[in-house]
């Protein structure tokens, strides 16, 4: 054969035909792959952080918690007792606050000639007024937190009262109550 005629036939050899493989494959997979990551699934995703939920507090002070808030001896015709107290509201929640009479005893022989009135210092209101012992509940009105109101307590013994109440006693026992707003709907 003569370098003009013959035909050369190129040798693969078994490295570059694994090569040649290598790189079919590949091609295919990243193919594939832009096939795969071309718009086939969207997809997307938010969060919020966490919600949170805490109870109010319904409570209140009372600067003459557990004790009198008078007490007077000795006295006669046409004298007048008062005491004070303030009542806070030192929770979180507004409330409707009242006023109860848990006992009361009267043992004058006319328990008219013993007059108590309750007068809200803080509103410049009467709330009661009338023979001692009598009161049953008197509502306050609601209260925002923090809100406090003082209170004047007033007995006198009528200055009309005779002898016949000489050495008479009376009691009262008194209950201030916060009771909590109608239930709400907070959209957020």
């Amino acid at each position: 054969m003569t370098a003009a005629t013959a035909t050369e036939i190129p040798v693969v050899t078994t490295a570059r035909r694994r090569r040649r493989l290598l790189g079919s494959l590949a091609t295919v997979a990243v193919a594939g792959t832009l096939a795969i990551g071309s718009g086939a699934t969207f997809t997307s995703s938010t969060s919020n952080a966490a919600s949170t939920y805490k109870a109010g507090t319904l409570e209140q002070t009372n600067s003459k918690a557990g004790s009198a808030v008078f007490d007077a001896e000795n006295l006669k015709p046409g004298d007048t007792v008062i005491g004070e107290v303030t009542i806070t509201n030192s929770g979180t929640l507004a409330a409707g606050y009242s006023l109860t009479q848990v006992a009361a005893v009267n043992g004058f022989v006319d328990p008219s000639n013993l007059t108590f009135s309750v007068r809200d210092v803080t509103a410049g209101t009467t709330v009661w007024s009338g023979t001692f012992g009598e009161l049953t509940t008197v509502e306050l009105g609601t209260w925002a937190a923090g809100e406090a109101h003082t209170f004047e307590l007033v007995s006198q013994l009528k200055p009309s009262a005779g002898d016949e109440e000489q050495g008479m006693s009376a009691s009262l026992e008194l209950r201030w109550d916060g009771i909590q707003g109608e239930a709400e709907t907070f959209r957020q």
